[in-house]
């Protein structure tokens, strides 16, 4: 028993940590891209874009919350799905998750590109990959301080915006966008894509271990970080509307940097650039850090090939699968656009999701602890089915060669 308590580690963490680090993990690079591509699609409609995704969000959150409290191991819904519905769905789950993260790499790479040079952002964006995966390779990690120092000039830079947009020039009232710009399908699509800014609220999930009275802590935490997420969203895209207008939030490819420049305040708009670019980069950093580990366990179970599994023996970590990702994640970021990473990386995530409400929806008969991860099913297949036709078919492939893999794999086992 001594053993085991000396191998645990410590619970230190109050309900105001864990908020600390559900806003750290949401709070970061999609505010700074996502409000402009869910504004093409879901145009007037992009703050009920905001809410519908701030729901499933929810939910998808609260039943990784009671998964983690049954299963406390790490892997997440790769776990989940195993446990509790077969190792096909564990798998399917952790390919789901490889494959959509290492969109959300790519995305967060491009944003940096985007926002600091935009003329060759693919080239800032594969520049800032390797650097990062160097990083990674190097052992170096994104400590606790540096992590809460960027969402804290995050914070800042997205405060100051929202300051001078009411401060400054506006449009008229009339011109934010018509009511018949309205639609179901453009709502759910912007939906979708704003998901994508709100990735990593599962991260107080993943706390079991280290917070004091899990149970209680985590499910107070949750819907208070997702509560302080949503209001400084909601703020920032009423802002971009209220400076913008709906065409112009979709016409922008920097969009707060646009909104600076339109409410006359020039001089902000480098520090704005900035604060985006160092953002994207720490979201990133964490990010290829998450996929590397998950490609790590997955390949330990023989899903991946097993020569990822190995481990730095001087402690540095999984350094084969971090180049790997790092390579995969370059690759693709030199030619693929923003918005299609975006969405791609959206469409993944939601199905693993899926795969983590179906889980939750098991652990208990009782109808009315099954209506939150119903909802979280119905919604992450409905904003998922109604992403950009271009993600959702790229997303099917990819599933469908995931499948395939699985397949062979169980195939050449049997033989």
């Amino acid at each position: 028993m001594r053993v085991a308590e000396s191998g645990a580690l410590r619970r230190r963490l109050g309900l105001g940590d864990a908020v600390v680090v559900g806003l750290g993990a949401m709070i970061g690079a999609g505010i700074f891209t996502a409000p402009g591509f869910a504004a093409q699609a879901a145009g007037a409609g992009v703050l009920i874009a905001l809410a519908v995704a701030a729901v499933i969000a929810y939910c998808n959150a609260m039943s990784s919350a009671r998964l983690a409290a049954r299963y406390p191991a790490s892997g997440g819904t790769y776990v989940y799905g195993r446990e509790r519905l077969g190792p096909f769905w564990g798998y399917l789950a952790g390919w789901a998750f490889v494959t959509g993260k290492t969109a959300s790499c790519v995305a967060m790479a491009m944003t940096v590109g985007m926002y600091l040079w935009p003329n060759h952002a693919h080239v800032v964006a594969v520049v800032t990959v390797m650097a990062l995966t160097a990083v990674n390779y190097a052992g170096v990690r994104l400590s606790a301080w540096l992590a809460r120092s960027i969402v804290a000039a995050v914070l800042v830079v997205l405060a100051a915006v929202v300051a001078v947009g009411l401060t400054g020039d506006q449009r008229p009232i009339a011109d934010l966008g018509a009511a018949g710009q309205l639609s179901v399908v453009g709502v759910l699509q912007g939906a979708g894509l704003l998901f994508f800014a709100f990735a990593g609220y599962a991260r107080i999930t993943t706390l079991g271990e280290e917070v004091r009275d899990p149970a209680r802590t985590i499910r107070r935490a949750v819907p208070i970080a997702l509560g302080v997420t949503l209001a400084v969203y909601a703020a920032v895209i009423s802002v971009a509307l209220l400076v913008l207008g709906s065409q112009g939030l979709a016409a922008a490819t920097a969009p707060l940097s646009a909104v600076v420049t339109a409410a006359g305040a020039g001089w902000l708009e480098p520090v704005v650039r900035i604060g985006a670019g160092v953002a994207a980069a720490g979201s990133l950093l964490a990010l290829l850090l998450g996929v590397s580990r998950t490609v790590l366990a997955m390949s330990r179970d023989g899903h991946f090939p097993r020569a990822l599994a190995v481990v730095d023996p001087r402690g540095r970590g999984p350094r084969r699968a971090e180049l790997v990702v790092g390579v995969v994640v370059a690759v693709v970021a030199a030619g693929v656009d923003l918005r299609t990473a975006i969405g791609f990386s959206s469409f993944g995530v939601l199905l693993y999701y899926t795969i983590a409400n179906v889980s939750a929806w098991t652990l208990d008969d009782r109808p009315r602890s099954r209506i939150v991860p119903a909802l979280g099913v119905v919604g992450c297949l409905t904003v998922a089915v109604f992403l950009p036709a271009t993600s959702v078919i790229a997303g099917a492939v990819v599933l469908l060669a995931g499948v395939v893999i699985y397949a062979a794999r169980r195939s050449g086992g049997r033989s």
